[in-house]
C-alpha cells in the first residue's frame, strides 16, 4: 500500500501544478502569469482589443484552457517519467539511483558540449534482482529477434518515456533518432515507453530502421 501511495504521488505531483496555470499574454516579466483581473486591465486599456470586445472573461477562459491543455499534457509526461524511473529503481534494487538514467555528451553546431539524458535505464550488470535480470536478458533477445537486429546490445536497455507520441515535429523526431542511434552504439537497446495508446505508428518507422540496420 505504501508503494502504491508513493507511485501515485510521484505521478500526480507535476499534474497538480496545472491547476495554478495562468497565461502570460506576452507579459514575460510576470513569471507567474496574468490573473483574470490583470487580463481585464491589460486588454481593457488597449483601445483596439477593447473596441472589438477581447477584454472579456470568456477570452481569458479560452486562453487559460488552451495553454492549460498544453501544460497538462506536458506535466502528465513528467509524471509518467518519474513513475517509470521509480519503478525501475524499486524492481532492480540498484545500489545507486543514478543507474536508472542514462546520458551522453554531444557537440552542438557551435562546437559546444551538451549533455542529453534519457529517462530510464536497465543496466544489466547493476540489476541486483537476479530473476528480473534474467527476464530482461530474455526480453532483449526477443526484441532483437523480432526487429532482425543481429548484434544484441550487451549493456541493457535505455528508455525514452512519453505519455503519448502524436507529434510530427521533425526536430523532435530527428532528436529521437539520434538518441536511439547513440544508445545502440553504446551497447543499449533503445526503447520508447509510451503510456497511452495515442501514437502515430508511422513516426517509428525511421527509428526502428536505424536500429535494425
Amino acid at each position: 500500500m505504501q508503494s502504491n501511495d508513493k507511485y501515485t504521488d510521484l505521478f500526480l505531483a507535476p499534474i497538480r501544478k496545472c491547476k495554478d496555470y495562468k497565461p502570460k499574454f506576452g507579459e514575460s516579466q510576470n513569471a507567474d502569469g496574468v490573473s483574470l483581473e490583470g487580463f481585464l486591465e491589460l486588454y481593457g486599456s488597449d483601445l483596439f482589443y477593447s473596441w472589438i470586445g477581447l477584454d472579456s472573461r470568456l477570452m481569458y477562459a479560452a486562453h487559460k484552457a488552451a495553454g492549460g491543455m498544453t501544460s497538462i499534457y506536458r506535466q502528465i509526461g513528467v509524471g509518467c517519467e518519474h513513475l517509470f524511473r521509480e519503478i525501475i529503481i524499486d524492481t532492480t534494487q540498484y545500489s545507486d539511483r543514478e543507474f536508472a538514467q542514462w546520458s551522453y555528451e554531444t557537440q552542438t553546431q557551435g562546437g559546444k558540449t551538451k549533455i542529453l539524458s534519457l529517462d530510464g535505464r536497465l543496466e544489466l550488470n547493476e540489476i541486483q534482482n537476479t530473476a528480473l535480470k534474467s527476464r530482461v536478458q530474455e526480453w532483449i533477445q526477443s526484441c532483437c529477434k523480432e526487429l532482425s537486429i543481429k548484434q544484441i546490445p550487451p549493456n541493457g536497455v535505455v528508455f525514452e518515456v512519453r505519455q503519448g507520441y502524436k507529434s510530427k515535429d521533425s526536430k523532435r523526431q530527428n532528436a529521437d533518432i539520434d538518441n536511439a542511434t547513440v544508445a545502440y552504439a553504446n551497447g543499449y537497446l533503445p526503447v520508447f515507453a509510451i503510456f497511452s495508446s495515442q501514437i502515430d505508428s508511422t513516426l517509428f518507422f525511421d527509428i526502428k530502421t536505424v536500429v535494425a540496420e
